[in-house]
């Protein structure tokens, strides 16, 4: 085993399970739900469709990031054992929990001058974090050290394609993404916004679509076009979904058509809490290798 620990959050939206089973440390995001903190532990605490349903029964949900104490109290754990820290972040177009994360390694270095604490901004988010977290695992696995597994992720994250669409723009009104005019206009119409994650690792709304079923072919099409070796592409594919796994099904079973030579069948997850409070039900996204994000 390498020593050095490989270490991520939970909105990296795969399962307890997967994490455990490539020997990934993690720790959990906060989020309030009618003022009371849970956490976003994979479902445990509110299972996807429960949350969902306090959700549109009007539950004020608001998402909290992981704090500097948090931070520092999970990488010690590992220090005290004389090991060093890679740890990646949700994106900081999306969350400040790098920065958390950057002010604890800071004060944790004067305290163990002899290890190494790495801290990466993934500019990546759900299953997008989780297919980087794979890769990393595995180059990991394959005896890579942590300088170079460093700076190979910085190098290469901007290669993890995102695209996903939503059925259901509630929570996105809710939450200002999209304004409550376009919303009414785009629930009446049956538009269905394809969206990515651009190259700062924000969110953006990229086409407006009319209907689920044309967004659908939209992010399949994203994927022909982008994917690294085009339809030869051989690498593993993820998606993520929230409380609409027939979506979810129905990509999959497009993708696992469309290129042959994928690594496996299509894996598909959760959106958990964290991601979830925004997007609402009915969103489904598309993880990938494929072209850099410029």
């Amino acid at each position: 085993m390498p020593g050095y620990v490989l270490s991520c959050c939970s909105t990296a939206d795969v399962t307890r399970e997967w994490l455990e089973n490539r020997d990934i440390a993690y720790l959990y995001f906060n989020y309030f739900l009618n003022g009371e903190m849970c956490k976003d532990d994979f479902g445990a605490t509110n299972p996807p469709a429960q949350l969902y349903a306090k959700m549109l029964a009007g539950a004020d949900a608001k998402t909290s990031q992981i704090s500097a104490g948090d931070y520092m109290e999970h990488f010690e754990k590992y220090l005290a054992q004389g090991k060093d820290v890679l740890h990646v972040t949700l994106s900081t177009g999306i969350s400040g929990t790098f920065n958390s994360a950057c002010a604890a390694r800071d004060q944790l270095a004067e305290k163990y001058p002899d290890r190494k604490i790495y801290v990466i901004d993934s500019l990546a988010a759900s299953s997008g974090f989780g297919l980087l977290m794979d890769r990393l695992a595995e180059l990991r696995d394959g005896g890579m050290g942590i300088d170079e597994l460093a700076a190979w992720a910085e190098d290469h994250k901007h290669e993890v394609q995102h695209w996903f669409f939503s059925s259901d723009l509630t929570f996105f009104v809710r939450g200002g993404r999209i304004s409550k005019a376009a919303g009414l206009v785009g629930g009446m119409l049956k538009i269905c916004p394809v969206m990515d994650v651009e190259p700062d690792g924000s969110l953006a709304v990229k086409e407006k679509i009319r209907t689920k079923a044309k967004a659908i072919n939209r992010v399949v099409e994203k994927m022909e076009e982008l994917a690294e070796d085009g339809l030869d592409y051989s690498g593993t594919c993820y998606i993520s979904q929230s409380e609409c796994l027939a979506d979810a099904q129905e990509v999959a079973a497009r993708i696992e058509e469309r290129f042959p030579k994928l690594n496996g069948k299509v894996e598909i997850f959760p959106i958990g809490a964290t991601i979830g409070v925004h997007t609402g039900p009915g969103t489904v996204a598309l993880f990938f290798w494929g072209q850099r994000r410029v």
